[in-house]
């Protein structure tokens, strides 16, 4: 099996994302896929020797997406230049609506009211023509495959709004207005409505730029190019044509570009902030391990190159947070599914809006039932709903990882804000590691710095913390007490800190269990959730769904925190993204009318309010960012 997460360009909406997702499900090979709409990426666990990505990117451009398998295609630059596009296309747009809303207001006096009609008539068409043009050629698409987006219900009610406006411009007057029924053309509506979609998108996308900064904060760390040394003298190679084995020499300020040991007399001290949170320069000299990204303070290094491209490190921490902010929370899931079949029962709405007004009123209401239906239409938008997790999730993410705390996928990060008890090994998480030498192994008898701040941070969340040793009973009593631990327990072996986990959980704790060794990942699998120290062993960090970078304890609080700030912020998006639309829909199918009460949202106002409601989601996640 293999797992990847590759970059979906054409995504637009909920819509697109729950096609892309359904289409990557339904083919042969795939064992599951999860698509992140404001990441634009899939996460593809899939079995190669059944598919391969030429045959998963065949797939989806059939319904108009495209699956970035290319290694040298410059996502971020196609995004650029997709961006700078629907710029252009808003501009355009609204220039156009400028001219027909003046028309149609009478603050522009061409002539006749004929005359007005068909020159607006002609403007509403070129902006179908030209910003609006994908919204047809996307609806075509979906609707070859018995699928159907956003894309969808704009196509449908701007081309609903068009041709009942053509047809009134060259037979209103013969057909309406010779059975005295009053007429009008809303060539202005198909006009806005896409122009605030266009706009909302715009908004959007620059929204969900911030929403990916962690990521592309991580990717900026390393270096384009290298000095290699060949032959005693240095020659600049770029990154890509590095192997395991070259002399890398990296002088001060400059950033270390593979994971490698150092060589020769080589002394320098590194920055490795980014990777561990710890501000102080480290000490590097021969045989001391590097990493990529973290940059020469003082002095000069030579180090032979181990890791290199996706293996080292900081290509480990990247693709664990993509992978993270691409997985689904479980909420996710069930907003999915109600995505997915939100567009088709929306037309059902639409059309049940059109038949009951047209059966109240018969022909003469045929206008206004076409209108209301164009407005349920336009307004019952399913973006709010699918960006509503997504981008929390990405900002949350990102954030821990700015932090130093990388969280596995979105349930861990969900779990974490319900942890009550916590087991805590002592040595090399509250405490520092043993150090041995050739002579006789010393251990380092003191605390990790910030420790006790942490455990009393913990302790007044209302979380119970447990300390496990396999120290004696004097000794693991003394750590505990300058920890500001209650609980503890001495001269324990592996599978006495698992039983420990699983006594709290049948006492119905909520258990986190912290560790850094191989004999802690039994009781880390036990565990609700399970953290590791990143300093500690690979086994534990495999095994763990958060990782903590660094030896700071105190980003577990602050773990447990995000958690609960972004949960709650999930939680708000999705309040007000379905409390939207159950407000929403009724006043744009005219409901207000059955109470006397003559007025309703127009298509105009309902393009305006469904941009607002998918922009305002993306915003109330960006509060994250700066939230403490």
């Amino acid at each position: 099996m293999e797992k990847k997460t590759f970059a979906v360009l054409g995504m637009m909406c909920a819509g697109c994302a729950a096609n892309v997702e359904r289409r990557l499900n339904q083919t042969e090979g795939v064992q599951s896929a999860s698509v992140n709409l404001p990441a634009r990426t899939a996460l593809i666990d899939y079995d190669e020797t059944v598919t391969s990505p030429e045959q998963m990117k065949e797939s989806l451009s059939a319904i108009g997406y495209d699956l970035v398998i290319e290694e040298d295609r410059n996502v971020e630059a196609i995004e650029r230049r997709a961006y700078t596009g629907l710029m252009m296309k808003v501009v355009a747009s609204w220039v156009i609506a400028a001219v027909v809303m003046a028309i149609s207001m009478g603050w522009i006096n061409i002539g006749t009211r004929d005359t007005a009609n068909q020159s607006m008539l002609i403007l509403a068409l070129l902006n179908i023509l030209y910003p609006g043009r994908q919204f047809y050629v996307n609806t075509v698409r979906q609707l070859m495959h018995a699928s159907a987006n956003m894309d969808t219900l704009v196509a449908l009610s701007t081309g609903i709004s068009f041709l009942f406006s053509a047809f009134n411009t060259f037979w209103g007057e013969s057909y309406w207005g010779a059975q005295g029924i009053e007429w009008h053309t809303y060539f202005d509506a198909s006009v806005m409505i896409i122009t605030f979609v266009l706009t909302g998108r715009l908004m959007e996308e620059r929204a969900k730029h911030s929403t990916a900064s962690a990521i592309r904060d991580l990717m900026s760390l390393t270096p384009k190019t290298a000095r290699l040394v060949v032959d005693g003298s240095t020659v600049d190679a770029p990154i890509s044509a590095l192997q395991p084995g070259d002399t890398i020499e990296v002088r001060a300020g400059e950033k270390i570009p593979v994971d490698g040991t150092v060589v020769g007399d080589s002394v320098a001290y590194i920055d490795e902030s980014m990777m561990t949170g710890e501000s102080v320069a480290v000490e590097k000299k021969t045989g001391d391990k590097v990493l990529a990204g973290t940059i020469v303070k003082e002095g000069m290094l030579r180090f032979k190159a181990e890791e290199i491209g996706q293996k080292t490190v900081l290509a480990n921490m990247i693709r664990m947070v993509q992978e993270a902010q691409g997985s689904k929370a479980p909420v996710q899931r069930i907003v999915d599914k109600i995505a997915l079949i939100f567009v088709p029962a929306v037309g059902g709405i639409a059309l049940l809006t059109f038949l009951a007004w047209y059966l109240i009123g018969g022909q003469a209401y045929l206008p206004q039932a076409i209108l209301s239906a164009v407005s349920v239409l336009v307004i019952a938008c399913p973006c709010a709903m699918g960006l509503a997790t997504p981008t929390a999730l990405m900002v949350g993410i990102g954030k821990a990882a700015e932090k130093n705390i990388l969280i596995k996928d979105a349930t861990a990060l969900e779990e974490i804000r319900k942890v009550n008890a916590m087991v805590v090994d002592k040595t090399g998480t509250l405490t520092q590691q043993p150090i041995a030498n050739s002579q006789q192994p010393t251990a380092n008898e003191e605390l990790k710095p910030h420790a006790r701040e942490a455990m009393q941070q913990l302790q007044q969340m209302g979380i119970e913390v447990y300390m496990m040793s396999g120290d004696k009973e004097e000794r693991a009593k003394e750590i505990a007490h300058e920890a500001g631990i209650e609980h503890y327990r001495s001269e324990v072996l592996p599978q006495d800190k698992e039983n420990l986990v699983r006594d709290l959980q049948a006492q119905g704790k909520h258990v986190a269990m912290v560790g850094d060794g191989i004999n802690d990942s039994q009781a880390l699998a036990r565990a609700d959730v399970s953290i590791a120290m990143g300093k500690g062993t690979d086994v534990a960090m495999d095994v763990a769904q958060v990782t903590l970078m660094g030896t700071d304890l105190r980003r577990i609080p602050d773990a447990i925190s995000l958690s609960k700030q972004t949960v709650n912020m999930i939680h708000q998006n999705l309040f007000w993204a379905f409390i939207y639309n159950i407000i929403c829909i009724p006043l744009a199918a005219g409901l207000p009318y059955l109470f006397g009460v003559h007025w309703q949202i127009t298509p105009m106002w309902a393009s305006a309010l469904m941009a607002f409601s998918s922009v305002s989601v993306v915003l109330n996640s960006l509060r994250l960012k700066i939230k403490k």
